[in-house]
């Protein structure tokens, strides 16, 4: 279970998440390629891929993962990709700063859609 209370940047979602999934101090990864890596099952997850990870308050979430957050991410993200993507990064950037395109939940929302379907649960 995740606590959406608890959940008011990206990286309170990693120390969330890993807690919820592999106990106190747990490590789920900490970028959305691990994340996405760690859903597919055997790094924390089960393997069998029948478990199902309920978010709970998601709401508050959803509300502190907007584009705030979103910005925030991306103008981090430059000093860390590859150097072709930075164009892509900064059109990224440009859309959250005016409120458009995908944010922070959305992208984690897609992620467990692609690699673990059916195993969210929002609440």
């Amino acid at each position: 279970m995740l606590d959406g209370r608890q959940i008011r940047t990206l990286e309170d979602f990693w120390r969330v998440t890993g807690e919820a999934i592999t106990g106190p101090g747990g490590y789920f990864g900490r970028n959305l390629d691990a994340f996405a890596d760690c859903l597919s099952g055997g790094l924390g997850t089960p393997d069998d891929d029948d478990y199902v990870i309920e978010w709970r308050d998601h709401q508050v979430s959803l509300r502190h993962l907007g584009y705030p957050e979103t910005a925030r991410q991306l103008e981090i993200r430059p000093a860390r990709c590859h150097p072709t993507n930075r164009l892509s990064v900064s059109a990224d950037l440009a859309a959250a700063t005016e409120e458009r395109g995908a944010t922070v939940f959305d992208w984690l929302v897609e992620i467990f859609e692609d690699r673990a379907p059916g195993a969210l649960r929002l609440r």
